[in-house]
């Protein structure tokens, strides 16, 4: 013997998958980064609207006086 190893169809038709599994796998997390990514994005955007909003509410809300109520007289 030469010190070869003969591969059988068995073997060689695992290790293709596997190899495409891990290649599609690689691919799938890619994915899944970029999703990620892209959440986090919009997130800060919404939060930098939120933030933008709440202050102009509490610009406008201190630019209002405070109406006060009006005590009733009660009778007896």
């Amino acid at each position: 013997m030469d010190g070869k190893k003969v591969l059988s169809p068995t073997s060689v038709a695992r290790a293709e998958r596997q190899r495409l599994a891990a290649e599609e796998g690689a691919r799938a997390m890619a994915e899944v980064d970029r999703q990620a990514a892209a959440v986090r994005k919009n997130m800060a955007r919404l939060r930098i609207l939120r933030e933008a909003k709440e202050a102009a509410e509490a610009g406008a809300q201190a630019d209002t006086p405070v109406a006060l109520k009006k005590k009733r007289k009660t009778i007896g």
